[in-house]
């Protein structure tokens, strides 16, 4: 980092880019990833330089960053040819709720805005407290959440949480601690048994068909499939652990399991 706070900053995942928004730090951004949709005026002020796990190095380089910032092993290699090339990186690995907060309150850090970021992140726990707290009483809703449909995929760690917060059960709930998605895969007729009284679907990168989960073999059994209650949400609210997920992301759940 050649300055504090960084005056120019790269942000390779969606989280971050929403974090700075919502500090009112949105002109230290320099570029984003392709992925950035929130705030949606994100999309017409702010340079692509990148996928998820690519990204155009020369394009990031051109644009003299003082700070870029990554997430997980996935951009490892990213990470790593920056680095190379001189660059300071912040690399993020935040899995759970506890984790998004701790982001938020780092990001605040890392900026200058500590005040404003820690502000944040208790206006987000007592969000968090408040839903819990609406919650309580409620007969839990058993979820299951699928995060990909070939294999299927669920678990998610910070998704599994949330779900509790909003009153539900998460079928498979034994699996958030795993941050590898190949091992949070479960078989199809695994899910049968669990017999959700909702599903959640999300994704990512594409959107959700709610028959074709319905016209799985032998998931009219489901309890879910048989009352409909199959919800899409979106995956920029509920995939990416950041503010999305903890607002109106959290939103969408609550709203799925009290239909």
């Amino acid at each position: 980092m050649r300055r504090f706070p960084p005056e120019r900053i790269v942000c390779l995942t969606e989280e971050t880019v929403e974090t700075l928004y919502l500090l009112g730090e949105a002109d230290r951004i320099v570029g984003v990833t392709g992925y950035a949709v929130r705030p949606a005026r994100v999309r017409r002020e702010k340079p692509r330089v990148g996928a998820f796990t690519s990204a155009d190095i020369p394009k990031i380089l051109a644009l003299a960053p003082d700070l870029v910032l990554t997430f997980s092993d996935l951009q490892a290699g990213i990470a790593a040819d920056l680095v190379k090339a001189g660059v300071a990186v912040h690399a993020f690995n935040q899995r759970d709720v506890a984790g998004i907060l701790a982001m938020i309150r780092t990001l605040g850090a890392l900026v200058g805005a500590a005040d404003r970021a820690g502000r944040l992140a208790s206006d987000f726990e007592r969000r968090l407290a408040a839903v819990a707290g609406d919650a309580e009483g409620r007969a839990p809703v058993r979820v299951y959440f699928e995060e990909w449909d070939d294999p299927l995929i669920t678990g998610i760690g910070w998704v599994s949480e949330l779900i509790e917060i909003a009153g539900g059960r998460d079928c498979f709930a034994r699996l958030r601690h795993h941050q590898a998605a190949r091992d949070r895969i479960v078989p199809p007729r695994a899910v049968v048994e669990a017999a959700p009284d909702v599903i959640l679907a999300s994704w990512c990168g594409k959107k959700v068909r709610p028959e074709r989960i319905a016209g799985r073999p032998g998931w009219n059994a489901i309890p879910a499939v048989a009352t409909n209650r199959i919800v899409e949400i979106k995956s920029p609210l509920i995939l990416q652990p950041g503010p999305a997920a903890l607002g109106d992301g959290l939103d969408a759940i609550v709203e799925a399991l009290t239909l």
